[in-house]
């Protein structure tokens, strides 16, 4: 049976939520050297209020824990949204599908790999408070899209610079900029499908059989050598209202 055929007729199990334990011993990922969860505490700690855009499934709000008394997170995917509800309801955490429509409600906003919408955080933001953002740049497996032959994953540039000039357009003062590309390795071919499956934006149009003979051949080079290394891209960014 040919690797097109055996993911295309037998999908496995799907991810729920963004939880992805299934990747676990089958991919190595480098993190990026800084904390995102310590800076977002240390920011959190003495906020009355905070909203946490592209909140996934809730579980790293969770780890924030505890929560400032108004705490809002916004997830608008709908395989998500009931995981989120589920796991912020006993922190009474709201969650919406939509930003809130109010003004100068929130002491800081966070968004880790999500929406970093500039104007929208300017409104929500109370003065004086912060923005945190962990986000995935355009370059993020760009390696992965090469040896597969498909088209890059985004055609607009999506780093560090781009967003500081956005944030800073919008009235907010940049205070804190960081950008890295850690390594990634897959040790399967599998893991591979499940990635392209699970994110779908890295390849739009991916199915196993469309790339069986990329595949092949990317499973080949595996197996001679141990693992397919690509290159993830992140970059942090901290902001204050003024």
């Amino acid at each position: 049976m040919r690797i097109g055929q055996q993911y295309e007729d037998s999908p496995g199990e799907r991810a729920t939520g963004w939880e992805f334990a299934w990747l676990d011993g089958r991919d190595v990922v480098s993190e990026p050297s800084w904390s995102y969860p310590a800076i977002a505490r240390t920011l959190i700690r003495p906020a009355m209020s905070v909203l946490d855009l592209d909140t996934g499934n809730g579980e790293l709000l969770a780890e924030l824990a505890p929560l400032p008394p108004h705490t809002v997170a916004v997830e608008s995917w709908a395989r998500n949204t009931p995981v989120a509800r589920d796991r912020l309801s006993p922190f009474g955490v709201q969650v919406l599908t939509e930003l809130p429509g109010g003004e100068d409600e929130f002491d800081v906003v966070l968004s880790r790999h999500g929406r970093l919408p500039a104007t929208d955080i300017v409104r929500l933001l109370r003065r004086g408070g912060s923005v945190l953002s962990q986000q995935v740049g355009s370059d993020d497996l760009a390696e992965l899209n090469v040896a597969l032959g498909a088209p890059p994953a985004h055609r607009q540039p999506w780093n560090a610079d781009v967003a500081v000039m956005a944030l800073t357009a919008a009235g907010l003062e940049v205070t804190d900029v960081r950008e890295e590309r850690p390594p990634v390795t897959f040790h399967d071919v599998g893991a591979v499908v499940r990635q392209l499956r699970d994110l779908p934006w890295q390849i739009r149009d991916f199915s196993p059989r469309l790339y069986q003979d990329a595949l092949e051949r990317l499973d080949t080079f595996i197996r001679l050598h141990g693992g397919f290394t690509a290159t993830a891209h992140r970059f942090l960014v901290e902001a204050v209202r003024p």
